[in-house]
């Protein structure tokens, strides 16, 4: 589209909304012209140099291409990868801790757990803060909130000179039982600021007031971590948008599926360390209720990884522990499974001749070989190539034109090695990526209790439509639904995101009658504390507040999440929140003890501001024949056969086809395997039904 069509369809009441997220190789963008229902959307590759640059390239080429007009924008929402990207690359800010005397080793003692233990190889991770740099500080606070030592300032001014010394530009605070008290991390931190203004100071209590003092410190150190690349990139990023005329309050995708402001995003920097893989779940979550789905499998497929999640209900799952990198994460956040298995992981060929994928990935820079742009080592995407499967057409909205040789070329070093042809090493390459693949899901289907039989896939990502087929018929299932724009499914999250706030009390009491009132008062905090940050986003409609509680059996380690109803607490019926317990705890273990007594240990609360009723075109399905572009030879795994290419423009509501065949759009390609029939709905979805 020509800049003077642009500028026709430019309509003085347009009114835009943009989902924007960064992924390892590419930045996507899902933007909504309100009025008339257009979608327009985009992928650019990342700028790893310089992150953020991608953003303006890419608002510049929807302007130039679509009519977007950044001055009528009324909704800017934004995941990004800086954060989590900063702890896998170990890249962070140096930083120290301060904890109580004697408890120097809190980070390295964690919960003295090994990540695998049936692995002899397992090692722990290094903690993002070394030994030298944790200073214990002479102070105590008693488990009742009453102190017991104040905090030594001489101690403190000596270790923060000490840190300054040895090259810190963070400090975090963390002390003993200041889920209940946190007076003496705040007048320690206050210390800090007064010596030291220079250096930042996160506190425990203020990041996330919770007990148990490793999964509070390591939270904090995770944001404090992070905090100056977040920071100074949402700085650039707010500077950027003001620079090009956007009037929209910049919002950022959250880990736990929800948006938060930018203003608020570089202090919060925790909340959004999986802002793009929740974006993707929350963007299937209302794909799959538009068409009616009530039980998805996500399968999210990018340049780096693979992630997964279940939606059940048309509703994403929540939970905490999510690794990030190789730390767990204990906010609520939706839940994903990743593995490192993407579009650009490399295969490669080890010391004992064994063919392996990944974690290693190519992503943007150099990129697979078949990009062009100057990598030599075989990837899942080249692999593809090589099998027919892809290279047909431009990618990536033409920004992207394959190269079969030289996928070829670096399928053919690895074939050389096997003693393999290239088309059967290729092919070998794929069933391992969708066999590691295969287990992870596994893995979670038992973790959840589910049988992926009564499932439909949804594969979204880049890659997703290119594997997901295959990792289907492997697991079992009969159905899987690909939306219109799977490339861009995560962007599509954040412009359909509600703003989601969680927050957290701990109140450590008994389940009794007794104990009722204090923890009503807890939850009225915790509501008070909700709609003053709902507020605070600039929401000012009805907002939608949650209740549970983290609950367990008295001599319990571990908790559980029960949702409350608010009545229960104003009535004060606590034998409705033991059966609510006992019923929660049946459905996770399969047993429950009547007469056990029951512990309450965090109350949570979600305060969720609705985002904007959004709703895309409907289009009634009728008889129309899939006619095919052309036919290509694709190596399907036995042989070479001759295949139909479909174009995705070309199928309407009510085509139907079926595979072997290829399907191509502008931001992925479909590779639908023997025996499938292929259908569009009315909301221009693929199904595709898998025969026995």
């Amino acid at each position: 589209m020509d800049g003077a069509i642009a500028a026709d369809l430019a309509q003085d009441g347009a009114d835009w909304k943009v989902g924007v997220d960064i992924g390892g190789t590419f930045i996507d963008f899902c933007a909504l012209e309100v009025n008339s229902g257009r979608v327009a959307s985009l992928k650019v590759l990342t700028t790893p140099e310089d992150p953020g640059a991608e953003l303006m390239t890419g608002l510049a080429l929807l302007a130039e291409r679509e009519g977007f007009n950044p001055a009528r924008m009324t909704r800017f929402v934004h995941g990004t990868t800086v954060g989590i990207n900063t702890i896998i690359q170990r890249k962070g800010a140096p930083l120290a801790l301060f904890t109580n005397a004697g408890f120097e080793d809190v980070i390295e003692l964690a919960r003295l757990r090994m990540p695998d233990m049936y692995s002899l190889f397992c090692t722990r991770p290094e903690p993002l803060i070394s030994r030298d740099m944790v200073f214990g500080i002479p102070v105590r606070m008693r488990a009742d909130g009453s102190e017991s030592q104040a905090p030594d300032m001489d101690a403190v001014e000596r270790a923060v000179a000490t840190a300054k010394a040895t090259g810190a530009q963070g400090i975090i605070v963390s002390f003993l039982h200041s889920w209940r008290n946190g007076e003496q991390e705040a007048s320690v931190k206050a210390a800090i600021a007064r010596l030291a203004p220079e250096l930042f100071v996160f506190s425990s209590a203020e990041v996330w007031p919770v007990i148990r003092e490793y999964e509070r410190s390591s939270t904090a150190i995770l944001n404090g971590y992070v905090h100056p690349r977040v920071s100074g990139y949402l700085t650039a990023l707010e500077e950027r948008l003001k620079g090009s005329g956007v009037p929209a309050r910049p919002m950022l995708t959250k880990s736990n599926g929800g948006l938060m402001n930018a203003a608020e995003g570089k202090h919060a920097c925790v909340n959004m360390l999986l802002s793009g893989t929740a974006s993707g779940v929350i963007g299937a979550s209302w794909l799959a209720r538009q068409a009616g789905e009530d039980k998805i499998l996500t399968l999210d497929i990018g340049g780096t990884s693979a992630d997964f999640a279940l939606i059940i209900g048309g509703e994403p799952q929540f939970g905490t522990g999510e690794l990030i990198g190789e730390f767990p994460l204990h906010i609520p956040s939706v839940s994903v499974s990743s593995i490192g298995v993407g579009g650009g992981s490399i295969a490669s060929v080890d010391a004992q001749g064994v063919l392996r994928v990944g974690p290693e990935s190519a992503g943007s820079t150099p990129g697979p070989a078949c990009y062009g742009r100057g990598g030599e080592r075989a990837t899942v995407t080249d692999a593809m190539v090589v099998c027919g499967w892809l290279g047909h057409t431009e990618m990536a909205y033409g920004q992207l034109k394959i190269d079969v040789g030289l996928a070829h070329r670096a399928v053919g070093d690895l074939a050389s090695r096997l003693g393999r042809t290239v088309e059967q090493t290729a092919q070998a390459i794929l069933d391992i990526a969708v066999s590691e693949m295969f287990v992870e899901v596994e893995k979670l289907a038992s973790r959840a209790g589910v049988d992926l039989r009564d499932f439909t896939l949804m594969p979204f990502g880049g890659g997703g439509p290119m594997l997901g087929a295959f990792l289907a018929r492997e697991l079992g299932m009969t159905r899987l639904m690909a939306p219109r724009r799977p490339g861009v499914v995560s962007a599509l999250g954040g412009l359909v995101a509600d703003l989601r706030g969680d927050f957290i009390r701990t109140i450590f009491a008994p389940l009794s009658d007794a104990s009722l009132p204090g923890i009503h008062s807890a939850f009225e905090a915790l509501a008070r504390e909700g709609r003053d940050w709902l507020a605070a986003q600039g929401h000012d409609a009805a907002a939608e507040l949650s209740l549970s509680c983290d609950m367990r059996y008295v001599g319990q380690s571990y908790e559980i999440e029960v949702v409350l109803s608010p009545e229960w607490l104003m009535d004060g019926d606590a034998a409705a929140i033991a059966q609510a317990f006992h019923l929660t705890h049946e459905r996770l273990y399969d047993f429950h003890d009547p007469d056990g007594e029951i512990e309450l240990v965090n109350a949570r609360l979600a305060a969720v501001g609705a985002g904007p009723a959004l709703s895309f075109p409907e289009i009634d399905e009728k008889d129309a024949p899939a006619i095919p572009a052309r036919r290509l030879p694709v190596y399907t795994g036995l042989s070479v056969e001759t295949v139909d290419l479909h174009d995705r423009q070309a199928l309407v509501p009510g085509s139907v086809f079926h595979g072997p065949a290829v399907v191509v759009q502008e931001d992925t390609t479909f590779a639908i395997p023997i025996g499938t029939q292929a259908r569009v709905d009315r909301h221009l979805n693929l199904l595709l039904t898998f025969g026995e």
